[in-house]
């Protein structure tokens, strides 16, 4: 028995029913050797950390646009918080912690420059249809190295399905298609909302004494004792169960918290005058390289994943970091001819 074979020995005599065993996955669209080391989910892994698309969210916004202040959060600390949230949750109800894992390091490697705010640009630009999750899912599938990562159907499908947008944190009308998928999903909720208040107070937006009451005695005051009471609650509530679930009163406080930031941070005037600005900078880049289609990153000009013009810039300016927007976005509009008004955001 090697080493692969005992890891996966131990998943079936000490993991819960609801978990997925290794063993037992769908694999990957092409098949792959086994490891002698490592299962699939551990190998599904470590093939995203060691990715190029995943170091590249260390300079990719999180939320606070303007931010040059490095405690803020990037995507990629948001990656990191979703995943240490999600592999407590995990190893609480005996699932799969390398699958939970896997999911929740590449749940956002599709994520665009200058946070969602990017990704309003590329809608407004195409009419709609962009989406982080399915460029994530695009990324792991063809575009990583030129020809993905190959993973396993159970980490494209927690990759694809991770988010809910403005709707509920758990949806019963529709599930992904492992339980811990589901951990990610709610887990990606759980931290983006407490570490965007975070972010917040510290920008100057919001203080925590504007926090709704309501939420706060269910909740508690401070960022440390919210997310102990959202993980408490979803563990408690999941233990033994089929799907992730979360104690009603804590998920109608989360509830009205999310509800809380989407009204006085994510729509506020000073975060939307900074997703303008955004905006104009992704709109500006996308209209020079439809016009000058030699002048996209390399890798993006003959992209044999599509022939669409469109889709390959969008591609590629999914793939830069705030960084490079900027300053891509100053080389085709040379201050001599730029708008006296015209802003870029300062983001390091």
């Amino acid at each position: 028995m090697n080493i692969r074979e005992m890891l996966e020995a131990r998943e079936r005599e000490t993991l819960s029913q609801y978990a997925s065993l290794a063993v037992n996955s769908r694999g990957s669209q092409i098949p792959r050797e086994e490891d002698d080391l490592r299962t699939v989910y551990m190998h599904d892994r470590d093939r995203i950390i060691h990715s190029e698309y995943f170091r590249r969210l260390k300079d990719k916004t999180q939320v606070i646009l303007s931010a040059v202040d490095g405690a803020f959060r990037t995507r990629l600390t948001h990656t990191l918080e979703v995943t240490q949230l999600a592999r407590t949750i995990a190893r609480a109800l005996r699932l799969n912690e390398d699958l939970t894992e896997a999911i929740a390091l590449g749940h956002d490697l599709g994520h665009t420059p200058f946070g969602h705010a990017g990704e309003k640009a590329i809608n407004r630009i195409i009419g709609g249809g962009f989406h982080h999750s399915k460029q994530s899912l695009r990324v792991v599938d063809m575009l990583e190295r030129g020809e993905g990562l190959n993973l396993t159907e159970e980490v494209r499908d927690g990759i694809l399905n991770h988010t809910k947008g403005k709707g509920r944190m758990i949806d019963e009308s529709r599930y992904p298609l492992t339980t811990e998928a589901e951990i990610v999903r709610v887990c990606d909720s759980i931290a983006y909302v407490n570490h965007d208040i975070d972010d917040a107070i510290r920008y100057g937006i919001l203080s925590g004494e504007e926090l709704p009451a309501s939420t706060k005695r269910v909740l508690g005051e401070r960022y440390s004792e919210r997310i102990d009471t959202m993980v408490r609650a979803v563990i408690i509530a999941s233990m033994e169960k089929p799907h992730i679930a979360m104690a009603a009163n804590i998920m109608d406080a989360t509830e009205e918290l999310r509800a809380f930031m989407f009204a006085r941070v994510y729509e506020s005037p000073q975060f939307l005058a900074d997703v303008e600005v955004a905006c104009g900078i992704v709109s500006d880049v996308f209209d020079y390289f439809r016009e000058n289609p030699s002048m996209i990153v390399r890798h993006f000009r003959t992209d044999a994943a599509s022939d669409d013009l469109a889709v390959r810039i969008i591609d590629c300016i999914a793939y830069q970091t705030d960084r490079e927007m900027n300053v891509l976005h100053r080389k085709i509009r040379p201050v001599g001819v730029r708008d006296e008004n015209e802003q870029t955001l300062p983001l390091a």
